[in-house]
């Protein structure tokens, strides 16, 4: 065998020296765009073909099906398929494959069953039924959330309950539901590791010979890796000569939200005294000024192993800079964004080529709705769009109803939204009068109930839901859409119902939910009017679908991508960073949020635009949320401000009195946020009140730019004009 054969000279020298320091710990550290995927395929041939492990005796673990399938293909084309990874794959994968080899040894039997989510949640619901547990109350997938993340911190229900700090409700459900999954031979994902965790400690010569066909452990987005994947990974390293190889990213660390522990990668030299550490740090996606940029940005993260990205040797060194887009307002960046994309357009990048990506999705409407105008198709990645989503669509059919108490679909699906007692059995009666008297199923519900042919809940349910009706179609012709809305969602139960979901993306919900009453405020004049524009929305979304099109989405889902121009709006504090992530999170959060923002820049190949508007319509209120302190750490050298809307006067680190202002880096720098030649409003220990947060005292001021910590012991970056004195 030769070097030929791996083409050596295709990689760079870290690269290599990844490939070939075989023998004991080590951990790549990958930057964005630096050729992850190649050195861990490239390692692998070349451990197998160099005769230091046959196939069988390698384990490579990623994180999803499509990352193990391209990593196999590309083997295949390197060692050939004869010599096939047979334990390349998932976490889930590979557990999987060592619990069918010892099923009885954990109280299953052979042949036993993995449950999918809505299998578990089903499941659930008997067990809380069983219990008598209010299940509206108590949502199921909330609970079953708990349970997995317990599940992902290696905890078996004993071993929760010693510990003393879990919900006993949580630790009842999670108990009997273990003991149902065993009793019907099934298990769910979340134990695919745990049990084979329990198998290795209780049979050690299992574990023991697993270490020993195991020469080798590759280990792909290590950064992501949770507690008992962890765990998982250090049991079956073999400590003799601990030959595991991790790849990752610490910087690109973003899901703490769903088990990821960063600390996981950070703390890998200590669980592996010996380790080689070696840096990938040639980039072979971005530009020079967009890598500086980024590089300057994360350096600001204190918990970090430490790197800075370059373009890789024999890359141009040249490019834009970052672009900086100030605005007068949210639907200014929007309609900016788009003439941008227009621009690029024209310059021969194709849509496909260009990607929104946004920290919140109610930020996707008014890109949405820009788009749309603009004749700009799109598609959203890693969700739905805006109008599409369950909760607008659910407030949707409360006005369709509203307007059109004809509207047989809207009727179905609100009737019982929230639940009012209107099960299958009162929709079907409906429905069969319906269809019998060729009726809408609006009238045919009242004339059942002036019949009393509906009983018990449902009777109750659906004359409190008329009665409400009755009073909205009373109130719609005198009141403002943008009043009565809030009002249905209110006196319906709808919002309530929202609020307590207990669900990871119910915060989400009430944002977009939000976002959607303020958006009557400015923009709607009668409720005929907004389904008027839906339609035409959800008409136009159809043809978008399809061929050249432009990319929405949140960063988060965009991990993993690489666009030639990448769009990031709303880069304001309170919406990046997110407040709610830094009131629960602290700065840890901070730490990940900045890691986001990374991300988003590192998406881009030539062009990065970030955006801020000086006031921003959200939630029915205007909102003037200084720029993200992100925007500041940028260097100085690697941004340009490319254009202000008319009239922009906020001092925002910007000169005062011109149309089109220059980025004053230097003013920013010295003065915060803000212009040195503002006036505080308010001095140092002042007391203040906010309408949201209450009463707190002033421990920062700069400029029309306030910090204070209130009563709860929060500490906030607020605008002057939003602060009382007391």
């Amino acid at each position: 065998m030769t070097d030929t054969f791996f083409d050596f000279n295709r990689l760079n020298p870290e690269q290599r020296q990844a490939v070939e320091t075989t023998e004991g710990p080590v951990l790549v550290l990958s930057g964005a765009g630096t050729g992850k995927t190649t050195v861990l395929t490239t390692r692998l041939a070349y451990i197998i073909r160099t005769g230091k492990a046959l196939p069988f005796q390698c384990l490579a673990v990623t994180f999803t099906n499509k990352a193990a399938k391209e990593m196999q293909e590309r083997l295949n084309a390197m060692i050939g398929e004869n010599n096939r990874v047979s334990w390349l794959g998932t976490f889930h994968k590979i557990g999987l494959k060592i619990l069918r080899n010892h099923p009885e040894k954990v109280g299953l039997s052979n042949g036993f069953g993995i449950l999918d989510a809505s299998d578990q949640e089903r499941l659930l619901k008997q067990i809380m039924v069983d219990f008598h547990i209010d299940l509206k109350d108590n949502p199921p997938q909330y609970l079953l959330d708990q349970i997995q993340r317990l599940k992902d911190k290696g905890l078996t229900s004993e071993q929760a309950e010693k510990r003393g700090e879990e919900d006993p409700l949580i630790l009842k459900l999670y108990k009997a539901y273990q003991e149902r999954l065993l009793t019907t031979n099934m298990v769910d994902f979340g134990d695919l590791l745990l049990y084979c965790i329990e198998l290795f400690h209780k049979y050690p010569e299992i574990l023991t010979a697993f270490r020993k066909q195991f020469k080798y452990i590759l280990v792909d987005e290590y950064q992501d890796t949770n507690v008992v994947q962890y765990l998982w990974l250090r049991l079956l390293t073999n400590p003799e000569h601990n030959n595991i190889c991790c790849v990752g990213d610490d910087d690109q660390s973003i899901y703490s939200w769903r088990g990821a522990e960063v600390g996981n990668i950070l703390r890998f030299e200590q669980d592996f005294p010996n380790a080689t550490v070696i840096r990938l740090e040639s980039n072979y996606r971005s530009t020079a000024p967009i890598l500086a940029g980024a590089s300057g940005l994360i350096a600001h993260n204190g918990n970090r192993l430490g790197k800075t990205l370059h373009p890789a040797p024999g890359r141009d060194g040249s490019g834009d800079k970052i672009s900086i887009i100030g605005v007068w307002n949210g639907d200014d960046e929007a309609q900016k964004i788009c003439e941008l994309i227009e621009r690029e357009q024209r310059h021969g990048t194709p849509l496909s080529e260009t990607a929104v990506l946004v920290r919140a999705s109610f930020q996707m409407r008014a890109i949405e709705e820009a788009l749309l105008q603009y004749g700009l198709p799109y598609k959203v990645i890693g969700g739905m769009r805006f109008y599409e989503r369950e909760e607008i669509r659910d407030v949707t059919a409360y006005i369709r109803l509203l307007v059109h108490p004809k509207d047989d679909m809207a009727f179905a699906r609100i009737a019982n939204k929230p639940r009012r007692g209107v099960g299958d059995a009162a929709l079907l009666t409906i429905r069969q009068r319906a269809t019998t008297e060729h009726i809408s199923l609006y009238e045919a519900a009242q004339i059942l109930l002036n019949e009393k042919a509906i009983k018990g809940a449902a009777k109750i349910g659906l004359e409190r839901f008329f009665a409400l009706y009755d009073s909205w179609r009373e109130e719609m012709p005198e009141t403002p859409a943008a009043d009565l809305l809030p009002k249905i969602l209110e006196d319906s139960g709808y919002l309530d119902m929202r609020r307590k979901e207990k669900m990871p993306e119910t915060e989400g919900r009430l944002e977009n939910i939000k976002e959607l009453i303020g958006e009557f405020k400015h923009t709607f004049d009668s409720f005929d009017d907004y389904l008027e524009y839906v339609s035409l929305v959800m008409d136009n979304d159809n043809a978008a679908m399809t061929g050249d099109c432009v990319s929405v989405m949140t960063l988060h889902a965009a991990k993993g991508l690489e666009f030639e121009t990448v769009f990031l709006p709303g880069w304001e504090e309170s919406i990046f960073p997110h407040q709610k992530s830094l009131d629960e999170g602290g700065s840890k959060a901070l730490e990940e949020e900045r890691r986001l923002a990374y991300v988003g820049i590192t998406r881009a190949k030539k062009h990065v635009y970030i955006s801020f508007a000086g006031s921003r319509f959200l939630y029915g209120r205007p909102q003037n949320n200084p720029p993200s302190r992100f925007i500041s750490e940028i260097p100085e050298e690697n941004v340009e401000m490319i254009t202000i809307s008319s009239g922009y006067n906020y001092g925002y680190g910007y000169d005062k009195g011109y149309t089109n202002a220059s980025y004053s880096y230097k003013k920013k720098k010295s003065a915060g946020y803000f212009g040195s030649d503002f006036v505080s409003a308010f001095s140092v220990g002042a007391q203040v009140r906010h309408e949201k947060y209450g009463y707190g005292t002033v421990i920062a001021a700069n400029g029309d730019q306030t910090e204070v910590v209130f009563e709860d012991g929060s500490t906030k970056k607020i605008l002057a004009d939003y602060l009382e004195s007391v």
